[in-house]
């Protein structure tokens, strides 16, 4: 689909001029020399598994995500959490002080701390009343210095997901980056977006291991998107952004494929178990459909349901203060013997 997008109308000057810091293992890559000196790069020489650099292209977890995710290995940038791999986006591709992006409330809240801390203005157009985008507003909202527009889906705190057709039109139709943030499309029916990758040059897809892999431990976001997208954010991400323990752990897990369709099941089962006893629960007054690992729910009153939660020892999230969240909780759905917990202490309330 033609949009006529074209990066260089999006990368700041400064990003395009400037030359990348070069690490030692930039300039010696092959990592397959056991018998090889490494005498280039001021480490330590005493062998302890760690006393040496990451690999900072971290080929080993890309090769093994582009075979699952049928991608390839320059389509992809791996990140310290997704919150690093979104401050690259803002970095490279949006001015201080001049351009803006745009967000859709009630969302993940780091898009518009990141835009604080990068000085670009966010310009917040709520989701409607069915937690969709309205697209004629975005459109509205749009100007020339709008270079990013960030969609959640499944949308954190509402779980749900957006429609295809709303996502597609901003894509054919927006000028500048639709960065899709699929943290929770594991626990989703819908295809991810990543297929259509190939289709739209504007498109970036950020996803993670934080959640459905089980890894929010060790930190690592992942970003697809075109071979040139990513090759400008490989331009200004630290050296060794992503730590040796960090890899070696995220391929341990993604190695175990058969694990983890079992605890996502697992979720799922229960989520549906849960949503089953909420309706039942006095006080709840709506629960909203979700796609995600967690629900949320319209209290009759958020402040005072999440303290009597704290009191019997179960922290959940108070959402109230976001925009069409009021007296709204959000539940993570936990392990059988957890939602076993929350569920007698929500009947006893």
């Amino acid at each position: 689909m033609e949009n006529n997008f074209d990066i260089n109308n999006l990368v700041r000057e400064n990003v395009k001029e400037m030359k990348p810091y070069s690490s030692a293992r930039d300039e010696f890559e092959d990592f397959d020399t056991a018998d090889m000196i490494f005498l280039d790069a001021n480490e330590n020489p005493f062998e302890n598994g760690v006393n040496r650099y990451p690999d900072p292209q971290q080929l080993s977890v890309k090769e093994v995500l582009a075979k699952q995710r049928n991608v390839k290995t320059n389509q992809i940038l791996l990140g310290n959490g997704s919150d690093e791999v979104l401050d690259l986006l803002f970095r490279a591709f949006c001015e201080p002080k001049t351009d803006n992006v745009v967000t859709l409330p009630p969302t993940y809240g780091m898009y518009g701390v990141l835009a604080n801390i990068n000085a670009v203005e966010n310009k917040e157009v709520l989701l409607s009343q069915d937690f969709q985008p309205q697209i004629e507003k975005i459109m509205e909202a749009v100007d020339e210095n709008t270079k990013i527009i960030f969609l959640c889906s499944p949308n954190n705190p509402t779980g749900n997901s957006f429609s295809d057709e709303s996502v597609a039109y901003l894509l054919q139709n927006f000028k500048g980056l639709v960065v899709i943030d699929e943290a929770y499309i594991d626990f989703s029916k819908k295809e991810s977006w990543i297929n259509e990758l190939d289709e739209y040059p504007n498109l970036v897809i950020t996803q993670t291991l934080s959640k459905a892999y089980g890894l929010a431990g060790i930190r690592l976001g992942i970003c697809y998107a075109s071979a040139e997208v990513i090759s400008v954010l490989n331009k200004i991400k630290p050296p060794y952004n992503v730590n040796e323990l960090t890899q070696k752990r995220a391929l341990e897990r993604l190695d175990n494929l058969k694990k983890i369709k079992f605890e996502i099941n697992s979720i799922i089962t229960q989520r549906e178990e849960l949503l089953k006893v909420l309706l039942d629960v006095k006080f709840v007054e709506k629960i909203y459909p979700t796609e995600a690992n967690f629900i949320l729910v319209k209290v009759d009153d958020a402040n005072k349901r999440y303290a009597e939660l704290i009191a019997k020892g179960i922290v959940i999230r108070n959402r109230t203060t976001q925009p069409l969240c009021d007296n709204c909780l959000r539940f993570t759905v936990g392990t059988e013997q957890e939602n076993m917990k929350l569920i007698e202490v929500l009947k006893q309330l």
